[in-house]
């Protein structure tokens, strides 16, 4: 009975010493430093501040380098600040919300970094845009387009174009997409203004400025 006694009383002991041992050994396996939590969710630098060239239409968080017309956009004009440029998307802060730029794999051989350069410039271009006459300045707020724009605020309206080398008449068209499969053209006249817009009828009737 004695010996059946001091066996229980040993089996306890030995079974505290492991747990102990347990214990410890998780205590010490986790070398890695701990990380403040305020230093894990510091901002990434600011890399440099500017404007945006044109109406950025996006998909939540999302601008895409064909700047699908049919989006909502963000308004020409709006401060941006560039926090990360890496091969082919770069990290943005718009009004205080964190966006992203991606390359949607229409431009060969182009990189975030250049097109960060086009969106984002230093002069706001709000300033030109007050310049513009009552019509073309709504119309550019609205992202549409009228007849006889110039590129410059067609390019505000629109974003930048892409080139279309599977049609001919390069410089006497730009194309730009109204979603991601359906493109749309603006026509130029000799003296570099809008001539027409082609496109769907769904898109036309959404992009064409009818006020005054």
């Amino acid at each position: 009975m004695a010996d059946t006694a001091k066996f229980g009383r040993w089996r306890g002991l030995t079974a505290i010493a492991c747990a102990a041992a347990a214990l410890a050994g998780c205590a010490g396996g986790d070398t890695r430093p701990e990380v403040p939590a305020a230093a894990a969710k510091a901002p990434l630098p600011v890399l440099r501040s500017g404007y945006a060239c044109c109406n950025l239409h996006h998909s939540g968080d999302r601008i895409g380098d064909a700047n699908s017309a049919q989006l909502p956009f963000i308004p020409v004009g709006t401060p941006v600040t560039v926090r990360r440029i890496e091969a082919a998307r770069a990290e943005l802060e718009i009004e205080g919300k964190a966006m992203q730029f991606v390359l949607d794999g229409g431009r060969p051989g182009a990189t975030a970094q250049e097109w960060v350069d086009k969106l984002v410039i230093a002069e706001d271009p709000r300033q030109r845009l007050e310049r513009y006459p009552a019509n073309v300045r709504n119309a550019i707020r609205a992202g549409q387009l009228m007849k006889g724009m110039s590129r410059e605020q067609v390019t505000m309206a629109l974003g930048h174009a892409q080139t279309d080398p599977a049609r001919p008449g390069i410089g006497s068209q730009s194309r730009y997409w109204w979603t991601s499969f359906v493109p749309f053209y603006v026509h130029w006249a000799k003296n570099g203004t809008v001539a027409r817009v082609e496109g769907p009828a769904e898109a036309l009737a959404q992009l064409i400025y009818k006020g005054k």
